[in-house]
């Protein structure tokens, strides 16, 4: 490998980090430097690596791999062994030192570490693990830390990560488990599973330790998540949203996230040749927020896809489960359940909270539900307000207006 300098290392490997998108930091406790013992904080909020808080807010962390070359060849990865990239590797003084100088510039508010897997996976998990210790140990970094954890490592070393890091992440790679032998066939769907149950067992003894003794160490916080590629195997959304609902149920997932498959150089010939339209992508996250927040099941979800499997790109597929289960609808704002308006295609979770509040004190005119939405046009449809039924709407739509005395004469040709 070329002597490259620090600056030739962060523009190769920041760059190799972008195909890893499992990088919130929601759920992580809450530390500060304001007693002048430390440095960072993670008072700031949830959401990092350029990614929106739920108030809006926007803020970031430095993304990077400690390295992109890898001893695995899966043939998705751009970082794969054959393939003909510039290789770049950073030694652990220089990924604590960049964190550090970005940090004191204000350009950060933590660390997302990740790595190709160099000599071995515990060598590997080595390296990331010394990176953590050296930033809260020696430097008293308090910023948020994020390691995206080995599947073969040694569990000692993960459980030496877990000390260090807010968040641990495992990445189930793809989403069924003949995608994963077919595309990547080192790694180990069984081995992914057993790490990540793992890791779970470790998370809850850290928090019952934590219930029984105030001077317990925390353990990775802010829990775990994963990553699965989109479109580079057969595998439809039907698939995706079933193995999603799987993950969460069985480890206790913070997050599951979706990364679109992107071609890479030098190919392997079993791959698309076209990357699958990033609305798709975006479509699956829009259903993982249905199951995680509207009270939907997995095969509910699910149901809004069409026969092909797949989730329709024209229509969030809230929407499209709404119009699939029309008899549903229209729900009274007035006397619907919590869980009934959250499947209200344009209701989130602020808005029904607000109408919860409001109907309490009067009954909800549609002015009403509009002040307390984003924007009712969506809603209409679908609702039932003191002063409107949609079915005058539906009249409007399919019954044409009567026609003028000069308009009846015309047809007569008078």
């Amino acid at each position: 490998m070329a002597q490259l300098d620090t600056r030739e290392k962060l523009a190769i490997l920041a760059d190799a980090a972008k195909y890893d998108a499992s990088c919130a930091s929601s759920g992580t406790s809450k530390r500060s430097s304001r007693d002048g013992k430390g440095l960072g904080s993670t008072d700031a909020g949830m959401g990092i690596c350029h990614a929106y808080a739920p108030d809006g807010r926007c803020i970031s962390l430095l993304k990077i791999l400690l390295t992109n070359s890898c001893i695995f060849d899966c043939h998705y990865c751009i970082n794969r062994k054959s393939s003909n990239v510039r290789r770049a590797r950073f030694t652990v003084d220089e990924v604590v030192n960049l964190t550090l100088s970005f940090y004191r510039r204000n350009y950060i508010e933590g660390l997302f570490l990740s790595s190709g897997i160099i000599r071995s996976s515990d060598y590997t998990m080595e390296q990331l693990v010394e990176v953590a210790r050296l930033l809260r140990e020696k430097h008293h970094f308090r910023g948020y830390i994020h390691l995206k954890t080995i599947p073969d490592a040694d569990p000692e070393l993960v459980h030496q990560a877990g000390l260090y890091a807010d968040r641990l992440s495992i990445n189930v790679e793809l989403p069924t488990e003949n995608g994963l032998k077919r595309l990547a066939p080192e790694k180990s769907g069984a081995r992914i599973a057993g790490a990540m149950g793992d890791l779970k067992g470790a998370i809850e003894d850290g928090k019952d330790a934590r219930k029984r003794y105030r001077s317990a160490p925390k353990f990775a916080p802010a829990g775990q998540s994963t990553q699965m590629i989109v479109g580079a195997d057969s595998a439809n959304d039907r698939d995706i949203i079933g193995s999603a609902r799987r993950l969460y149920d069985r480890y206790s997932l913070k997050r599951v996230y979706y990364s679109a498959f992107s071609p890479i150089s030098d190919a392997s010939a079993i791959l698309p040749l076209k990357r699958p339209p990033l609305i798709r992508e975006h479509r699956l996250y829009q259903s993982d927020w249905m199951m995680r927040f509207y009270g939907f099941a997995a095969d509910e979800v699910a149901a809004a896809a069409g026969d092909d499997g797949m989730l329709p790109l024209d229509m969030d597929p809230k929407l499209a489960w709404a119009l699939k289960f029309r008899d549903q609808f229209p729900v009274d704002v007035n006397r619907a359940s919590k869980e009934m308006l959250l499947r209200v295609p344009g209701l989130g979770v602020k808005a029904v909270s607000a109408i919860l509040n409001s109907r309490r004190s009067h009954a909800l005119r549609l002015d009403d539900v509009a002040r307390l939405t984003v924007s009712v046009k969506k809603i209409r449809p679908f609702i039932i307000a003191a002063d409107w039924k949609p079915i005058l709407l539906a009249d409007s739509l399919l019954s044409p207006p009567p026609l003028s005395l000069k308009s009846q004469l015309e047809l007569f040709g008078a």
